[in-house]
């Protein structure tokens, strides 16, 4: 027999095929290569791969020693046989010997013609056949065999020369040619296809462009999922759009055609190619509908993403060569534009992920550390909080008078640390007595006093590796303040009537609203334990020293109250977020909070205005100390004094901005001058303390 002569002219004698039939249809062609050992199994690294449970995974394998090739059984589970012989050792393969795995049946031929030579009614494809599939038919006594044409494949394309530079073809009509013409509509189409919302309407609009400038009339965009990125042996293409301009159904490519673009990644023209899941679509002359078929991969660099499928359905148009060309130009701009919108979906699905991140984070520490603001003040407290936070272990003093939010700086604090992942723990040092202080603090065994049933943890167990927060530390009693010193310092502590050491890793914040100073020197509050709390100081102003913060707060309040009673408030009124600015807010923030929430339950309207607001005529306290009974009665001044103080509290409630002081006060700017000069008022100033 005279060698084989390939396209190069090389001699491939030992050149062989392996062609696949999977009960009576073939259903693949396996080229064998020298040099190349190919292997057979159900796993999906091998070769050829035969979904069989009877195959096991790593089944066999095939290859050229010495000009021969052999077939090796890899130990698998129910054999390899050739013909009825079962494969024992290497195994010389011989032209036209059926190998048998499981249910599936594997030819070996040196010449395609070899494979199909069965019946004297089978139809021999040519010579120059590289990858042929046949469809085998029993007649209605099932003893003649008729083997159909197989689908040959004509022409191929790697790349399209509609998208090489500098490329002219000067043939054509009335001086445009067909390639140009087709460059232009194929730009025109990449436009319409960056444009396109989703791979639907993409897929739609490809279509359509391909329909008008091909001679196909029928056909789809199938991609693979864009989760998966699997071998070629396991397409899984999932339609996109389909579509025809002729009065028939779309019939689905071939698994032979799809196989062949997805793994070589060239685009195809082919022939009598029939329908795997209707053995060709043939009407009842036995013609095929589809008179030439072409496929061509959708590709991302060496990535196929899917194919283009088209076929025409009447024979006056039959696709060539130059529809390819324009085909594959299509698919590598949908190539594009299937990129670009895999992209922005996951630059959407993670903007939502992202959202849905920031929302909870936003409830962990919003929720629980919820400081509204966006006064200067608020600024500077917010980079204090995150300065001590990343000393996760330093103790913190927070410093301001009732109700401005001590304790949500202190949660704060807690939930921007390395502690965050842990717990947080409250205790008021003022709500309990000396001995219910003591067993909050540091547990009690059972029977350590009346009432004490069980052993109780404390809190500074309860916040190990967390953080504790002490709110009203002024108020902790001398024999505390000892016991809870020895603990700030890392020593063991013992539960009430216990004797079994306890060690804590905890965070200390304490909260005050009293001087400490004053009451160290007054002998109330230990000077050691005050110098150790003093580590990190943070001091949260009263609201009446930060009106930035007023509306934002009293429309947060009111938007809070509203989700719960459902009343149809729209906000306040010009009159009543005037009346909040000007009141001293003795109570501050929590004062605003409870004024808000009666406001919502008292007001009859859509606005709240100043009828609804119910303020108290308390005077405002220091900003670490608390009011005296004998600072709120009356003494007689003159009137010089009074003028110079009601002064004086204008300039600080105004931030010492001069115009607004002097509308509120009623007189000219010139007159306030003279007035500040006369009082020596401008001692007072800030500006001037710097």
């Amino acid at each position: 027999m005279e060698p084989i002569l390939g396209s190069m002219g090389s001699t491939l004698s030992n050149l062989a095929y392996l062609v696949i039939r999977d009960g009576l249809k073939w259903t693949d062609v396996f080229r064998l290569v020298p040099g190349q050992t190919v292997t057979i199994g159900r796993a999906a690294t091998n070769q050829i791969v035969i979904k069989d449970d009877r195959c096991s995974r790593n089944h066999a394998e095939i290859f050229l020693s010495e000009g021969e090739w052999i077939l090796r059984d890899l130990e698998s589970r129910n054999g390899t046989f050739v013909g009825d012989q079962r494969v024992v050792g290497d195994w010389i393969l011989r032209p036209t010997d059926v190998i048998r795995v499981g249910r599936s049946q594997l030819v070996f031929v040196h010449h395609l013609t070899e494979a199909f030579n069965e019946p004297s009614t089978a139809v021999i494809p040519p010579s120059d056949v590289t990858l042929d599939e046949a469809s085998v038919l029993d007649d209605e006594e099932g003893s003649a065999v008729e083997l159909y044409q197989p689908t040959t494949i004509t022409h191929r394309r790697g790349q399209t020369k509609y998208l090489e530079a500098g490329r002219v073809d000067s043939s054509g009509e009335g001086g445009v040619s067909r390639q140009g013409q087709a460059a232009a509509k194929l730009c025109k189409l990449a436009f319409d296809l960056a444009k396109a919302p989703d791979q639907v309407s993409m897929a739609e609009l490809a279509l359509a462009g391909l329909f008008e400038s091909t001679r196909t009339d029928t056909g789809a965009l199938l991609l693979l999922p864009r989760d998966r990125n699997k071998e070629p042996e396991g397409v899984d293409l999932e339609v996109i759009a389909q579509g025809t301009v002729a009065d028939q159904r779309y019939h689905r490519v071939s698994h032979f055609l799809a196989t062949t673009v997805m793994r070589e990644g060239e685009a195809v023209l082919a022939r009598n190619v029939m329908n795997d899941s209707t053995l060709g679509s043939r009407d009842s002359k036995g013609e095929i509908h589809a008179t030439s078929v072409i496929c061509a991969p959708v590709r991302q660099g060496e990535q196929v993403l899917g194919l283009i499928h088209l076929y025409s359905t009447d024979a006056s148009r039959i696709p060539d060569p130059e529809d390819l060309e324009f085909t594959l130009a299509v698919a590598d701009t949908v190539a594009v534009a299937v990129t670009n919108l895999n992209r922005r979906q996951e630059l959407a699905e993670n903007l939502t992920q992202m959202k849905d991140e920031n929302t909870q984070l936003r409830k962990r520490l919003g929720v629980q550390s919820e400081i509204i603001g966006r006064s200067a003040v608020i600024q500077q407290i917010t980079e204090e909080i995150a300065r001590a936070a990343s000393a996760a272990n330093a103790t913190v003093l927070v410093r301001g008078e009732s109700g401005v939010g001590k304790e949500l700086v202190a949660r704060a604090i807690h939930y921007s640390s390395p502690r965050a992942r842990n717990v947080f723990v409250c205790l008021n040092c003022a709500a309990l007595s000396e001995d219910l202080l003591a067993s909050e603090l540091f547990g009690h065994e059972r029977g350590a006093f009346t009432g004490a049933t069980d052993r109780k943890i404390g809190k500074f167990e309860a916040a190990d590796r967390g953080t504790l927060m002490l709110d009203e530390i002024g108020e902790m009693s001398p024999t505390i303040q000892a016991k809870f010193l020895r603990v700030l310092e890392g020593h063991p502590f013992e539960r009430v009537g216990g004797n079994k050491p306890v060690k804590v890793d905890v965070r200390v914040i304490a909260a005050t609203n009293r001087d400490l100073e004053q009451d160290v020197a007054d002998g109330l509050f230990r000077r050691d334990l005050f110098f150790r709390l003093h580590v990190v100081e943070i001091l949260v102003p009263g609201l009446r020293k930060r009106l930035e913060d007023i509306p934002e707060l009293a429309n947060y309040f009111l938007r809070e109250f509203v989700n719960e009673t459902g009343r149809r408030i729209d906000g306040f009124s010009e009159e009543a977020m005037q009346h909040l600015l000007h009141y001293r807010w003795p109570g501050n923030v929590r004062e605003l909070r409870n004024v808000v929430e009666r406001a919502v339950v008292l007001c009859r309207g859509r606005l709240i205005d100043t009828g609804d607001l119910l303020l108290s005529k308390l005077p405002t306290s220091g900003s670490t100390g608390q009011i005296s009974p004998h600072e709120a009665a009356f003494r007689p001044s003159p009137l010089t004094d009074i003028e110079r103080d009601h002064i004086l509290a204008t300039l600080e409630f105004t931030g010492w901005n001069k115009s607004r002081a002097a509308g509120f006060l009623g007189i000219e700017r010139s007159t306030l001058d003279r007035k500040i000069r006369r009082y020596d008022l401008a001692d007072e100033s800030p500006q001037q303390g710097r």
